[in-house]
């Protein structure tokens, strides 16, 4: 991972601190239901605050399609990120550039927080347009991106403006890219991947990309159907991507090639319908009658991955391993996530996961705040498992007066 500045590198002490920040939360009726992300950016406000620092949050939220628009109105959120450092005043700016900005940045005196409007209210977020970057640069002495969820978007916040200040990562951004950097790019060994999710179709490249990096793949929820399938095994009425057979055996043949042992269902737990409190069991997985469908890994496949886990020493997992959603099909990958909180507490394990998927089964059994690391970052997190190269992240390491290829900060 190359190179980039931190918050210990920087000066900010009376400087106007441009912090990019991801405030895309979810709200009801105008009342934040998921706090995460702003919990999560607080330990960056407050070391600003601590070093002396004037801080100007800038965020997308929403899409407003360039054009303001009340619904998508960042003001929803003062109150929210108020709690989040403390009771501490928020002021606001009803733009994100402009004499009105300027007017709110210019008041604000060290140690004090001031939240801009939706970037997005203005096309030139979104197009990365210089311009637009120029006019946020305006604003501040300093950028810090503490947005890694947002670090696969070639924005005008992300990309452009990273190159017109110094540039620096901020505390949640610092800690996401350790984590990523010790789940693929330097791990403890052996690795497990263990990716789930409805659809082989959409996970391609992240497959053929782990498949290079890990010494075990298991793969569990309705995508596992397509590789029994590719391999002549019937999964009844199950989720399947029959059309995708071929790209499913050319994995398992890449797998072998790479020394990846791939884990695949051994037995599942089937029912008629997918509702709970319907008659359900478990069966050998070529046992399916076709007129069932497959909703979770059954136990034996439970037991193996357990055992899976005891052998490796780091874990990436994206995806659940069944229907999560809809109980008892939930209890394979609690179990796992169970698994893997306590080899990691006992310092067995580092543990990796992330994608919207993943957190909200994690949530499910409560498992959460037990790994090593859970990332909210969804498409950036899939991104970063596919091998791509992450905007964000690159403008920041070409920001860095001394990057050098795999340097970490």
């Amino acid at each position: 991972m190359a190179r980039f500045r931190t918050l210990d590198d920087i000066d900010v002490r009376g400087k106007r601190v441009l912090l990019r920040a991801d405030l895309n939360v979810p709200v009801k009726d105008g009342v934040v239901t998921d706090a995460t992300r702003i919990e999560r950016l607080a330990p960056t406000i407050e070391t600003l605050i601590e070093k002396g620092a004037k801080v100007v949050l800038m965020s997308h939220f929403g899409r407003p399609d360039g054009r303001p628009n009340p619904a998508f109105s960042l003001r929803l959120l003062v109150g929210s990120l108020s709690k989040a450092i403390g009771g501490r005043e928020v002021a606001f700016a009803s733009d994100c550039i402009g004499n009105e900005a300027k007017q709110v940045v210019a008041a604000l005196r060290p140690g004090q927080v001031a939240l801009l409007e939706n970037l997005r209210f203005h096309k030139g977020e979104e197009e990365n347009s210089p311009d637009f970057a120029r006019a946020l640069a305006e604003l501040g002495d300093v950028y810090v991106d503490d947005a890694f969820s947002a670090a696969h978007r070639a924005h005008a916040s992300i990309a452009a403006l990273a190159h017109l200040l110094p540039a620096a990562a901020g505390k949640l951004m610092e800690a996401e890219l350790g984590a990523l950097n010790a789940a693929l790019d330097s791990p403890a060994r052996p690795v497990l991947a263990l990716i789930g999710g409805a659809k082989v179709s959409t996970k391609l490249d992240l497959l053929r990309f782990v498949i290079g990096k890990v010494d075990l793949l298991a793969i569990g929820g309705a995508m596992a159907n397509t590789l029994l399938f590719a391999q002549g095994t019937e999964v009844g009425r199950s989720l399947t991507e029959r059309d995708m057979a071929d790209n499913a055996r050319r994995l398992l043949a890449l797998a072998q090639e790479r020394n990846c042992r791939v884990i695949l269902p051994e037995d599942a737990v089937i029912a008629a319908q997918l509702a709970s409190g319907t008659s359900t069991r478990a069966v050998p997985i070529d046992m399916v009658p076709g007129d069932m469908m497959i909703l979770d890994i059954g136990p034996k496949t439970v037991a193996r991955i357990l055992a899976a886990l005891e052998e490796v020493r780091t874990l990436v997992w994206n995806g659940p391993l069944g229907a999560f959603e809809t109980p008892p099909f939930d209890r394979g990958t609690t179990a796992v996530a169970k698994k893997a909180a306590e080899l990691t507490r006992a310092d067995k394990l580092l543990s990796v996961a992330g994608g919207g998927d993943t957190v909200a089964a994690l949530a499910v059994g409560g498992m959460t705040d037990q790994l090593s690391y859970v990332s909210t970052a969804g498409g950036a997190f899939l991104e970063w498992l596919e091998g791509r190269e992450l905007p964000g992240v690159a403008a920041l390491a070409a920001a860095a007066p001394t990057a050098r290829r795999g340097d970490t900060a």
